[in-house]
């Protein structure tokens, strides 16, 4: 075993797990139909995809990416979706939509936070965020 492991990445983990549970159900209360989870291909991995058809206008196929910490103290946690994970989203994405032939549906790119600090937690949908 690394001498310097802290065991850290395990609970990381776990928050994120526990993140994506609380906006996977968020986004069902919104009315959004969740339809993958954890999308992964070569060129990226997609947290959530959902449908979301509480317009009357088109439905649009939103991918969602989510972002959980125990607290806001040093960064917040949209912060920390760059211009890198952007691209990887958007690649894969591009991915998602060639293998499901869903090339003429309008898409967005949303974040979810999810704040565990308090009880509730906090959790925040930016619809278009990038």
């Amino acid at each position: 075993m690394w001498p310097f492991r802290t065991g850290k990445r395990r609970d990381d983990a776990d928050v994120g797990s526990r993140g994506e549970a609380l906006a996977r159900s968020f986004l069902k209360k919104q009315g959004l139909k969740i339809l993958a989870e954890n999308y992964r291909c070569a060129s990226g991995e997609i947290d959530l995809i959902a449908l979301d058809s509480r317009d009357n206008a088109a439905d649009v196929l939103a991918f969602v990416e989510v972002k959980t910490r125990t607290s806001a103290e040093h960064s917040q946690p949209e912060a920390a979706v760059h211009w890198r994970k952007k691209k990887r989203i958007r690649s894969a994405a591009a991915h998602y939509l060639a293998r499901h032939a869903a090339q003429d549906l309008d898409i967005r790119y949303d974040i979810v936070t999810v704040l565990l600090d308090q009880d509730p937690p906090r959790i925040n949908h930016m619809t278009g965020a990038f």
